[in-house]
């Protein structure tokens, strides 16, 4: 039998269920989204369709809302799904192949559910449950084994598109090829990271999750520390997210928290470290109060509007639940980690320093490691299955295991055992067999250690995921400096990674892509432009390096920007017209300069997660990366041979103002509908098999006799445009409405895109419009305002408007 899902239904329309429903259209499966009749009708409503509908209709309005956006093509993902009640459309899960169930977390509501879903639905559909807590083998009590066999839990993490988690939780009598078949489904169609877990009380992400957070307020109290210190100690120092322990806490939900929570400790009454599980008595007084968060506008944190409108920042004092003013933390092992180099660095910094805000550190990292480790067999069977839980659904940088390898294994034990910490039974007997690592390089695969069999074992792996870390210590770094490498993928296939902050561009990555290619062609048949970035959504390349042009520009080396432009150039076209294809494995942050190396590129094989635009005009400057060009082009490969000449400015119009406003994809789907993508180019969901997928592309173009493209002139739209945007420009900038100096910028890029001293229709050459190109964007550098721009964007990460 060969199994597809081509009909999915979410019963629940609540946050995670709405968020699930939108992953599934966006991966575009018609869904149904069902929910129940409101209890409150009034005998005039109880037959009209939109008072039933009314709970799944809101629902639907928060998805809509959502921000971060939930849909990543809003037009198309909303036409795929469909709305009902659980009463006039019931009948309707018939139709599904896969039912997950998001309700309310009661166990008889659940049970009840899927008693009345057995009765109708489809032979060999798969039924699943996003319970957080509720044990499976309960939910299906009472089940025929017909549904126990396709019966599983499914739960992500929220906000369901960007958390890359998906644990999945066989039951008891879940057959093998669904749980084979749901994790494949997960992992490649709705691009989420599989992590094995048991049916245990809130299975992996949270039960780690929640000692972590919960024995952390618990520490803070005994150290007499204060909530900002714990979150500086615990966010990017640590390899964690900004919004470290109480800032995520109240994006989450203090009372989703608190029910989580709550849930874990009295489900787990054997558990060695339970009251380290217990939350402190404040955090309830806060739930009572309804200060649950950032849904209420105060949790733990709040912001206050002064008299004079100023926004003031202030946080609880657990001790009196009064909100208080605060400075920025400031500890020596901070400042410390702030110096280091690597996560590893930052991360002994911060644990073996001799500070108060240290021994913080130390205590609560010790007892998140210790206690993760005595979760295997309980709640997983290895340490993979935790850390990639952790990393995936916590946005931690390393997981437990992968911190303990970070801080060195042997001496965090020995301080353990100093300090009087009761030291597993497993965990001494692996230092007694010399073993300091719970990783390895090993033969060129990544190894673990398996606390059962005490046997390293290979980290089971897609063969798409390719991971350049391990290409790295297998020495397949063909060549390399301080801004990028080239690394050998294997099949003739190469890889330029960059490794600068954000990847921004500059003259060391230029000089790897045009080292590369060269290398590529006369070694191989093609290359990969490509990183892997921890978190999301990280940075293909957030775009050129303004402060090393700023300082030439600061100096008067206009004529050092000229080339560094026209070297840019040549590295550009080199891309674009190499006999080997170039593809562009692009995610995340592909801003300015990155963007146009995709551009330049043969194929595209993005992410979903594509934040994608032609942004130089923040910095008070014009594309120099032959960004307008390619655009351009784009658009009028796209033009259907029956559109006269003077109507392409229904084409110019809308490319020059994805430029002139700086225009950023929320999506790669919303990329292809900007015109950066093209319907050749390649949406990929799932981020850990980018790299290989981009090779995968390579090697197809090759097998299909790739042939670069041709050079040819392209019609412009000449002076005429330019009168067009200029008049408007004027205007808009007498009215106030457009700064001075962004309208001269604008003028600058339409120029350019237009063709310059074109006449309307002129077919010009690429070296004619780069050269335009390259005399505007070195002008822009002349000016005072540009260069005051570009400064404040780089201290400040935010444009100025002049």
């Amino acid at each position: 039998m060969v199994r597809r899902i081509q009909k999915v239904a979410v019963i629940g329309s609540g946050i995670m269920g709405g968020g699930i429903a939108a992953l599934c259209a966006s991966a575009g499966i018609p869904t149904i989204l069902l929910d129940i009749v409101p209890f409150d009708l009034k005998d005039d409503e109880k037959k009209d369709p939109k008072a039933r509908n009314r709970i799944v209709n809101a629902g639907m309005d928060a998805l809509k809302k959502s921000k971060p956006a939930l849909l990543m093509d809003k037009e198309k993902d909303l036409s795929l799904i469909q709305t009902g009640n659980l009463e006039d459309d019931f009948k309707k899960l018939a139709e599904c192949d896969w039912i997950v169930e998001v309700v309310v977390e009661n166990l008889k509501i659940k049970q009840e559910l899927f008693g009345k879903i057995e009765k109708i639905m489809k032979k060999g559909a798969i039924i699943s449950t996003n319970t957080s807590g509720l044990p499976l083998n309960q939910i299906a009590q009472g089940r025929t084994k017909a549904f126990k066999e396709h019966f599983l839990g499914t739960h992500f993490f929220n906000p369901v598109r960007y958390m890359h988690l998906l644990e999945i939780i066989p039951g008891k009598e879940t057959k093998k090829d669904i749980l084979k078949f749901m994790a494949d489904f997960g992992e490649r169609v709705l691009g989420k990271g599989i992590v094995w877990a048991k049916d245990t009380p809130n299975f992996i992400g949270n039960r780690i999750g929640v000692y972590s957070m919960v024995s952390t307020m618990q520490v803070m109290m005994e150290m007499d520390m204060t909530i900002p210190e714990i979150d500086a100690l615990f966010g990017s120092a640590a390899g964690r997210p900004k919004t470290a322990a109480f800032k995520t806490a109240d994006l989450v939900g203090l009372d989703t928290f608190s029910h989580v929570a709550n849930n874990c400790y009295d489900l787990c009454p054997k558990d060695e470290s339970r009251e380290g599980l217990k939350l402190p008595a404040f955090v309830g007084k806060l739930v009572e109060k309804k200060w649950l968060g950032n849904k209420t506008k105060q949790g733990f944190y709040k912001k206050e509007i002064t008299p004079d409108w100023k926004k003031i920042d202030k946080v609880i004092n657990y001790k009196t639940l009064e909100y208080e003013t605060y400075e920025k933390p400031s500890f020596p092992c901070l400042a410390a980690a702030k110096k280091a180099a690597t996560l590893p660095q930052k991360l002994q910094a911060l644990v073996y320093g001799t500070d108060k805000g240290s021994k913080c550190a130390w205590k609560v990292t010790a007892g998140m490691m210790l206690y993760s480790f005595n979760r295997i067999p309980e709640i997983a069977d290895n340490i993979v299955e935790i850390d990639n839980a952790m990393k995936w659904g916590y946005a931690w940088e390393m997981g437990p295991f992968e911190t303990w390898d970070a801080i060195g294994l042997k001496k965090s034990i020995d301080r353990m055992k100093k300090e009087g910490m009761k030291i597993p039974k497993k965990l001494q007997m692996m230092l007694t067999k010399k073993v300091n690592s719970f990783y390895k390089v090993e033969k060129g695969k990544k190894m673990f250690y398996d606390i059962k069999t005490m046997k390293y074992k290979e980290v089971p792996t897609n063969p798409l995921a390719i991971n350049l870390a391990i290409l790295r210590a297998n020495k397949k770094v063909v060549k390399a400096n301080k801004s990028a490498s080239l690394i050998d993928l294997g099949d003739g296939v190469f890889n330029v990674e960059f490794h600068t902050k954000m990847n921004a561009m500059n003259g060391e990555m230029g000089q790897m892509i045009a080292d590369g290619l060269m290398y590529a062609q006369e070694n191989g048949i093609g290359l990969v432009l490509g990183n892997q970035a921890p978190g999301m959504p990280g940075a293909f390349s957030a775009g050129g390096d303004l402060g090393y042009m700023g300082e030439m520009a600061k100096n008067k080396n206009f004529n050092g920007i000229d080339k560094m432009i026209k070297d840019l150039h040549t590295m550009i076209m080199a891309i674009k017209y190499s006999p080997v294809p170039v593809v562009a494995a692009a995610y995340g942050m592909t801003l300015g300069g990155g963007c146009e190396l995709c551009l330049a590129s043969a194929r595209i094989v993005a992410h979903t997660e594509l934040f994608m635009g032609l942004v130089e005009i923040g910095a008070g400057l014009i594309p120099g990366g032959c960004g307008m060009i390619h655009l351009w082009q784009r658009y009028m490969d796209g033009v259907p041979a029956t559109v006269k000449l003077a109507d392409y400015g229904a084409y110019l119009i809308p490319a020059f103002l994805l430029v002139a406003q700086a225009k950023v994809s929320m999506s790669a789907q919303e990329a292809r509908k900007n015109g950066f993508l093209r319907l050749i180019d390649r949406i990929v969901f799932n981020k850990d098999n980018l790299i290989g997928e981009a090779k995968k592309e390579v090697l197809s173009l090759v097998a299909n006799g790739y042939v670069p493209p041709v050079k040819k002139k392209y019609p412009v739209m000449g002076r005429e445009a330019q009168g067009m945007v200029w008049a408007n420009m004027q205007d808009m900038s007498i009215g106030g409405y457009v700064p001075k100096h962004m309208a001269f910028i604008a003028k600058k890029g339409i120029y350019c895109m237009s063709g310059g001293e074109a006449r309307q229709g002129q077919l010009v050459s690429e070296d004619y419009l780069c050269k335009i190109e390259r005399e505007a964007f070195v002008d822009l550098w002349k000016t005072e305002e540009t260069q005051k721009m570009a400064a404040h964007i780089m201290a400040t990460g935010k444009p100025l408007m002049i």
